[in-house]
């Protein structure tokens, strides 16, 4: 199954993805889904092309002050995105409202 069309069933399948999407402004995006799928699990964020995201971008996952886990944005729309899981922290999970903002490097 591609990329495409299981972003676009995540879509259908996460409760209020797409009423959200019209009030997204500038800022972190949330999880609003996380999937598994036979060959890696997808996380669906509230984010896409309109807040700046795009393909190929490394984001970190936040929960609070932890960090949770680094994502890659592989799929992208308006005011939604799918990334794959690079990362994740010993014994900790992804989940719904967990914060992603766009790594960024220190000087």
């Amino acid at each position: 199954m591609s990329l495409r069309l299981l972003l676009a069933l995540l879509v259908l399948a996460v409760p209020g993805a797409a009423r959200a999407a019209g009030t997204r402004s500038v800022g972190p995006a949330a999880v609003v889904g996380v999937r598994a799928t036979r060959v890696a699990d997808l996380v669906l964020l509230d984010a896409g092309f309109d807040a700046g995201l795009r393909q190929g971008m490394v984001c970190r996952v936040t929960r609070g002050d932890a960090d949770i886990a680094e994502v890659l944005l592989v799929e992208l729309r308006d005011h939604l995105s799918a990334a794959l899981i690079l990362s994740l922290s010993p014994t900790q999970a992804i989940r719904t409202g967990d914060l992603v903002a766009v790594k960024t490097f220190k000087t």
